[in-house]
């Protein structure tokens, strides 16, 4: 029987978010504070007053569309720092601000596998974005692989890994295609000792490769299953804006990984609410530890 968890990011000292309602959301990022689109919002705002700046006025299209209306002037990118890690914040197009806060207990949670391991220690991140869980990963002490299929992402982590001071540790950074990698992977014989992903309802790879995560999403747990061992320590999978439950990616993680032992955890991943402990939930989650 499938009991679910909730992983809670709270409140630190570069991230908040400050109140909720009405289908929007109140969040402090550094110094500055952004009001955005967040129809999961049902209830009524606590505060009267939002003074932000800046706020994301959504377009008629669900997933995408609409533009940041600036309200206050702020800098184009700021430093964000999360423990040892340090990244840059800034208003993108696609609503969010370069890195998702609410992924900070899959990090914590990753970072203490990774100390608690060992010897060497190799993970692999796809659709890994601008990197924070990879810096995190390599400042733990992790030899690490980061697939994207954004150019301008991988950019973006490179920055970051400058930011933080650790150009001097081992990450790969990889324009490519999850799919093909994995599969390339495999043929190769490679293992890994962990394995990310936060695949997108949808997507395209950098050769246009489509990406339907309904469709293709078992094939990928298939792959990955065959990248890893008798060593491997876990698999974290997450995924937002898609119409499933965490019972679904609970069922399908143990449908990979039931011979491997260990425990799975699944459930929803939820943003603490500063000041009043009201969760506004984000996410779905599974992941299997070996221990």
């Amino acid at each position: 029987m499938t009991t679910l968890s909730l992983a809670l990011t709270q409140p630190w000292q570069d991230y908040a978010l400050i109140d909720s309602g009405r289908a929007r959301k109140y969040e402090r990022y550094g110094s500055y504070t952004f009001i955005r689109p967040e129809p999961q919002a049902l209830w009524q705002p606590r505060l009267a007053a939002w003074p932000a700046n800046a706020e994301f006025i959504g377009g008629s299209d669900e997933d995408g569309g609409g533009k940041w209306h600036m309200l206050q002037s702020h800098k184009e990118a700021w430093p964000i720092t999360r423990g040892p890690v340090k990244f840059w914040a800034t208003c993108t197009a696609f609503r969010h601000l370069a890195f998702f806060p609410d992924q900070a207990p899959q990090w914590d949670w990753m970072r203490e596998k990774i100390e608690q391991h060992k010897g060497p220690f190799e993970l692999l991140n796809l659709f890994g974005y601008t990197g924070v869980a990879s810096l995190i990963a390599a400042e733990a002490g992790a030899k690490v692989t980061h697939i994207d299929a954004s150019k301008k992402a991988i950019s973006a982590a490179v920055e970051n890994q400058k930011l933080s001071g650790l150009v001097d540790k081992p990450i790969r950074w990889m324009v490519d295609d999850c799919m093909k990698f994995l599969a390339r992977e495999v043929r190769r014989g490679k293992v890994y000792h962990g394995i990310i992903l936060d695949p997108p309802k949808f997507g395209r790879g950098p050769k246009g490769e489509a990406w339907h995560l309904f469709e293709q999403l078992p094939d990928m747990l298939a792959l990955c299953r065959q990248l890893m061992s008798k060593d491997s320590q876990f698999l974290i999978l997450t995924a937002y804006a898609i119409r499933a439950s965490a019972i679904a990616l609970d069922e399908l993680v143990k449908s990979v990984c039931h011979d491997l032992g260990g425990t799975i955890e699944s459930g929803e991943m939820a943003i603490v609410e500063e000041g009043s402990n009201r969760l506004l939930p984000t996410a779905i989650f599974s992941r299997w530890s070996a221990t």
